[in-house]
């Protein structure tokens, strides 16, 4: 079982209204500086958290504990003076997890009304989270014939190519900056990673280096898989045999 927890700002639209119409740069401060300390706040639980809008936030906080997200959020409203809603999910998988908490928030179920948490919690032992981190192989070169905005429009056809082809494994897909991408999951075949490689080989002329770690928490998960990837970097740097995909498991 993987646990999600969303993160959003609630009634931003209107509160934006009320910064006049010279507020853009005053928003992107604020998203930035948000995404921030909400990372610190959860990575020091050992959970991970992606950018999924720039008014909302995905956090895996597998063995994460409802008081956990009060603490969370007690700090969260001492920096910032905004509404923030977080509503915890569960499910088999990441996108099954984003669905039931997307339910809780619709269905109002609320765990703890002073702070803003809402969720439907079950029983039974977290599983273990699978992230696989991808990136694009010889972005350099890729670099060298494009212009920087040819590069990120680029990036964005990627992703929603990634987005659309792991969503149809129950998996979600978060672009990390750079040419980086990691795609949270419970449990994605190496066959069907492969079948996506051979499909953006096909389509764009790309190869992506893939490495995959296995754990309980996600920030475990995330550094196993960042650690398979060095080591792909490494194998070609020593000129070994061509290797794409690596997996490591705690």
């Amino acid at each position: 079982m993987i646990q999600l927890t969303i993160l959003k700002i609630t009634g931003y639209g209107p509160w934006t209204l009320t910064l006049g119409s010279d507020r853009e740069h005053r928003l992107q401060i604020l998203q930035s500086s948000l995404y921030q300390e909400i990372q610190n706040l959860f990575s020091e639980r050992n959970c991970l958290a992606f950018p999924n809008r720039f008014d909302e936030i995905f956090v895996i906080t597998n063995g994460l504990a409802v008081r956990d997200h009060v603490e969370i959020q007690e700090k969260i409203s001492k920096l910032f003076d905004l509404g923030i809603s977080l509503t915890i999910g569960q499910g088999n998988t990441p996108f099954e997890a984003n669905l039931n908490a997307d339910n809780a928030r619709r269905m109002n179920l609320v765990l703890d009304k002073e702070h803003n948490i809402f969720g439907q919690l079950k029983n039974g032992d977290d599983g273990l989270v699978q992230i696989i981190h991808m990136d694009v192989d010889g972005s350099t070169s890729i670099s060298a014939t494009k212009s920087p905005y040819e590069v990120s429009s680029l990036i964005l056809k990627l992703y929603s190519d990634m987005s659309e082809f792991f969503l149809k494994n129950n998996s979600l897909t978060f672009f990390m900056g750079g040419d980086n991408f990691m795609i949270v999951s419970s449990s994605v075949e190496h066959e069907i990673i492969c079948k996506f490689l051979e499909l953006i080989k096909e389509r764009y002329g790309i190869s992506f280096n893939c490495g995959i770690g296995t754990a309980k928490t996600a920030r475990d998960a995330a550094n196993l898989a960042t650690k398979s990837l060095d080591k792909i970097r490494e194998i070609r740097d020593y000129g070994k045999n061509e290797q794409r995909i690596l997996e490591l498991t705690c």
